[in-house]
């Protein structure tokens, strides 16, 4: 059977503006560079051992019309000079047998910098209290990331923000904040990759782990 767990993922955002909702966001999508895919937004589990590469990088990883597993943060407005902000936060366990959190953050009448705050709080709270680690959750982020980075719990944390201002005339913009996850290791046979490779040409990597369970006849 197929393993979707993804094995790299790579951040991206995006703004769009158009008069019609609709076309503000495929415009969005244009700019974070993933418009070609058929995107299916999940939620907000980090894997463990995925690694995270450079947007640059992902997007040469990706095919026209193929199904892009993403999470993603998206707002919208059509009110004048209205701020809105799309964000994704990230934090990772320092033990790579450890999985991490993704957390979506959106909003109105902030900044990037406030809301990609906001949104790598909320993923490393998320991973703190699911170690249990113990923290006075009023105090503010920056002292408790020095507190958990201290203590050896959290080696990464970071956000990725798109903030826009309403247009004029009635415009629509939209933001969106997408981690875009690749797929590595299929968990398919020798036979079962050729026979995808022989219908259609879609390129799929050589499974990574020699010791994945090989089928036959195409069953699991």
């Amino acid at each position: 059977m197929l393993q979707l767990v993804p094995t790299r993922a790579f951040f991206t955002k995006g703004v769009g503006t158009h008069k019609e909702y609709l076309s503000s966001f495929e415009d969005a999508l244009r700019d974070a560079g993933i418009a070609a895919l058929n995107v299916v937004t999940i939620s907000s589990i980090m894997p463990p051992g995925c690694k995270i590469i450079s947007k640059q990088q992902g997007l040469k990883e990706l095919h026209d019309g193929q199904i892009g597993f993403c999470v993603m943060s998206r707002q919208a407005t059509n009110e004048y000079r209205r701020m809105i902000a799309a964000a994704v936060g990230v934090a990772i366990p320092k033990d790579p047998e450890k999985f991490g959190y993704l957390s979506e953050y959106h909003t109105y009448g902030v900044n990037d910098e406030q809301a990609g705050d906001y949104a790598e709080d909320l993923a490393a709270t998320m991973l703190a209290t699911t170690m249990g680690l113990k923290f006075d959750s009023n105090q503010a982020w920056n002292e408790r990331k020095q507190e958990w980075k201290l203590g050896g719990e959290i080696v990464t944390t970071r956000n990725i923000t798109q903030s826009a201002e309403g247009p004029k005339d009635g415009h629509w913009s939209t933001v969106i904040a997408c981690c875009v996850f690749i797929f590595d290791n299929w968990q398919l046979s020798p036979e079962q990759l050729a026979s995808l490779k022989a219908h259609g040409g879609l390129h799929v990597p050589s499974p990574q782990n020699p010791k994945a369970k090989r089928h036959k006849n195409g069953d699991a």
